[in-house]
């Protein structure tokens, strides 16, 4: 195993501290031991009849996994991005491709069918379809099953990906097998003094759909196709294990070696931050194998504020839970910000002595009201009551006359 190297700061990492030789080490090891994997018999003591021993081995991958000290991405990213390698990942000519473009596909499948195109990778484009068509098409969930199993790879424009997981659904996007890898068609702004030039506003004529005047020419296509299809994805998530394809078990130990430094080199400058202080771990394995180690850190966290002392106990990082020492707020009523906190026991006692007499007194004064007089009472109501009497009845004699 490489040995560590002390990183202290994320910018003066510009050489890679992975050692070419302790990972060219790895490889063999590696797949020497996946080849006397599949030579065995296996442990249930039941052989595959139909299984071939190079078949298998030819399928088998070999996956860089990267372990970070903290999460290189916040949120799930469904846009797997591209790593450039040496030695292409996928050779196979008999796989199929599927390509996703822009609206109108017209000018895309004149271009694949155009003399300039090449002829293997015509013969592998088995289908080039727009978003538009692809919606209508394909918007239930059976016909999406049906294109997924139809092609191994798919491609498309890297101006619609953000609307294919809406289009495309679950069927596409609940792994990362077959989701579409973007790819660049159209071409780049002319540049004055560094600066794109702002297309005319105005209304736009009506386009002839077998001319994009927006799309770069063949040969760019076809290599940006042919640069797609043999790169590395990554697919980044919020975790802190990032794992991406290098090569399989067929493979001579060279060629897994060069894809691994060129991965590991583009993995950690494009898209761990704080690139090599943030890594903690490289290691390759197989898909049933144990990790073999090519490179690991002693520095174990990123800042000195994250080092727990000792005889120091570590924050709680669950709700609910209090250290020792630490009482519960648990019966205690809230104060309000505006309030100001008692600093001493005396003035308090001081303001309720204060409190006291103030409740005498009006216990004093209201046993100081003189009784109430019922009788008087009574005969002022009788009196009044009288009075009324005589008033109606004045009243109803004046109406009979």
């Amino acid at each position: 195993m490489s040995k560590s190297t002390a990183v202290t700061k994320a910018s003066d990492a510009v050489v890679s501290p992975v050692d070419p030789d302790q990972t060219l080490k790895a490889s063999k090891a590696l797949i020497a031991h996946i080849k006397k994997a599949v030579a065995e018999p296996s442990a249930s003591g039941k052989q595959n009849l139909l299984a071939d021993e190079e078949s298998t081995v030819a399928e088998t991958p070999i996956w860089l996994t990267l372990t970070t000290k903290k999460h290189i991405h916040d949120s799930h990213r469904l846009q797997p991005s591209k790593i450039i390698v040496p030695h292409s990942l996928n050779t196979d000519s008999e796989s199929t491709i599927c390509i996703i473009t822009a609206d109108p596909q017209r000018y895309y499948k004149n271009v694949v069918a155009s003399e300039e195109f090449p002829e293997e990778l015509r013969k592998r484009i088995t289908r080039v379809i727009d978003l538009t068509h692809l919606k209508k098409k394909f918007n239930k969930y059976n016909d999406q099953r049906k294109l997924y199993s139809e092609h191994d790879i798919f491609l498309a424009d890297d101006r619609i990906t953000n609307r294919l997981p809406k289009a495309l659904g679950k069927t596409f996007f609940k792994s990362t097998v077959k989701r579409p890898i973007p790819v660049v068609f159209m071409k780049q702004r002319e540049r004055v003094d560094g600066k794109r030039v702002a297309v005319p506003k105005g209304k736009k004529e009506k386009r002839d759909p077998t001319e994009n005047v927006n799309a770069r020419p063949t040969a760019e296509i076809v290599a940006e196709i042919q640069k797609a299809i043999g790169a590395a994805l990554v697919s980044l998530s919020p975790s802190t294990n990032t794992a991406v394809k290098c090569g399989y078990a067929s493979w001579e130990p060279e060629k897994i070696a060069d894809n691994i430094n060129k991965i590991v080199k583009d993995l950690v400058e494009k898209f761990v931050p704080q690139k090599w202080a943030n890594v903690r771990n490289l290691y390759i394995k197989g898909p049933d194998t144990a990790a073999l180690p090519i490179y690991q850190t002693d520095e174990l966290w990123l800042e000195d504020s994250q080092v727990v002392k000792d005889g120091q106990e570590p924050p709680s990082a669950l709700p609910g839970k209090h250290h020792k020492g630490e009482k519960a707020n648990i019966g205690k009523k809230r104060k309000s910000l505006d309030a100001e906190p008692e600093s001493k026991e005396e003035p308090a006692k001081e303001e309720n002595e204060e409190e006291r007499p103030v409740k005498k007194a009006k216990k004093a004064a209201a046993k100081a009201l003189p009784p109430s007089n019922d009788e008087k009472l009574d005969k002022e109501i009788a009196d009044r009551k009288a009075r009324l009497r005589k008033q109606k009845s004045a009243a109803k004699k004046a109406v009979d006359v």
